[in-house]
């Protein structure tokens, strides 16, 4: 059983809190939370999920076990009423009980259309399987504008690790059956799920047949600019159609936009993002499925900074008017932190890297290559191994 990487989080915030738990359909939420009754709260938690009859009606009449310490309530966002339970239930019984709430992405969605629960609620999201968390390196030692720290050596237990999840993606069911026809099988049941459950139920989609053109059409564009006129040319609607459309995917996790960083010091673009997917296994390209995985720790780190330690953590991309581009830049509270560039093979250093880093004053500088057994130090960037660099991440 993998043990998660915000397990200790969860469990220190429910002392304080409600804590709901979001993120991509099937990324682990519900083994997540039941994980933590059964290792926190033995024999003393319960589990209501809104898609069973019987727990439904537990929820509407409000009949609960009087003996239970933690409640956890799966898909209860789907309850008209969902907030103003929670609000009542919590309030009432705070001193004695702990709430954990999980669901789909629409959890997030909804969460946003009222400050009912404000102030009563921690709200965490959980990222795939990454390489550290697989591996078992749980603690935290991230000091933000600091060098990250880095294993000394990488084995071949660990290489293996990565190899694997960047042939089956970090979702945790897929990783770990690691069979290549249930890879296959289970891109197309996501996809459908995707769009003609969770979007289908909350969304209105005149043409739903064109949103799945649309998402046959995005993976070759992952770690390109992405042009939304190009794909309003393509699908042959309207600009206002397109947009729309990506906007919901992206609120239901199937993918992630960055943005170009914007400073006086250098001539940025202004609006033009590079895309991204949750499940980086789906892209066939390997330079674009590589970058891609580098793209979601990146993230995850950051996701995990803001929720578990409140730093206002972002990640950006570089890019000026010349067309110079660096991969990705951490930064925190609007100050730069490390800048990440990366490349399949090559050792040469990225002159672009060196620009952006003078020009911004980057402390941190990181080139990132597939090739094993690569680190070391060149013009204060250090080239290192993905393996390796994804050690020191979450």
């Amino acid at each position: 059983m993998l043990k998660r990487y915000l397990e200790p989080y969860i469990k220190k915030d429910l002392e304080e809190r409600m804590v709901f738990i979001g993120g991509a359909r099937q990324v682990g939420k519900t083994t997540l939370s039941q994980q933590i009754g059964n290792l926190y709260y033995p024999d003393n938690f319960c589990y209501f999920n809104w898609d069973w009859r019987v727990d439904r009606k537990a929820i509407i009449n409000e009949e609960f076990p009087a003996d239970k310490k933690l409640f956890i309530f799966d898909e209860i966002h789907k309850y008209r009423r969902w907030k103003n339970f929670l609000k009542g239930f919590y309030d009432k019984n705070k001193k004695k009980i702990k709430i954990l709430v999980t669901g789909s992405s629409r959890l997030d969605i909804y969460r946003r259309g009222g400050d009912s629960l404000l102030g009563r609620y921690r709200f965490l999201r959980l990222h795939p399987l990454s390489l550290r968390e697989i591996v078992g390196f749980l603690k935290s030692d991230i000091k933000p504008f600091t060098p990250l720290s880095f294993p000394k050596k990488i084995d071949d237990k660990i290489q293996k690790v990565f190899n694997r999840l960047l042939k089956f993606g970090g979702f945790p069911e897929v990783y770990l059956k690691n069979d290549e026809v249930f890879l296959r099988r289970w891109h197309n049941e996501r996809i459908e799920r995707i769009i003609r459950e969770d979007i289908r139920e909350i969304e209105t989609i005149r043409d739903i047949s064109m949103l799945e053109v649309l998402v046959e059409l995005l993976p070759e564009r992952v770690g390109s600019i992405l042009s939304l006129n190009s794909l309003r040319e393509e699908l042959e609607v309207s600009f206002k159609s397109v947009k729309l459309w990506m906007d919901i995917l992206e609120r239901f996790y199937y993918h992630f936009r960055l943005y170009p960083y914007q400073t006086k010091k250098i001539k940025a673009l202004k609006k033009e993002p590079k895309l991204y997917f949750w499940d980086w296994s789906e892209i066939q390209k390997e330079s674009a499925r590589f970058e891609n995985m580098i793209a979601s720790h990146l993230l995850k780190f950051v996701h995990f900074l803001y929720d578990v330690y409140g730093w206002r953590a972002e990640l950006f991309y570089l890019r000026d008017v010349e067309k110079r581009e660096v991969d990705f830049l951490v930064v925190i509270d609007r100050k730069v932190w490390f800048a990440v560039e990366v490349k399949l093979s090559s050792s040469d250093l990225s002159k672009n890297l060196k620009y952006f880093a003078q020009k911004l004053k980057i402390p941190f500088l990181y080139q990132v290559v597939k090739e094993e057994g690569i680190d070391f130090l060149r013009q204060n960037t250090r080239i290192i191994s993905a393996g390796k660099f994804l050690m020191g991440l979450v």
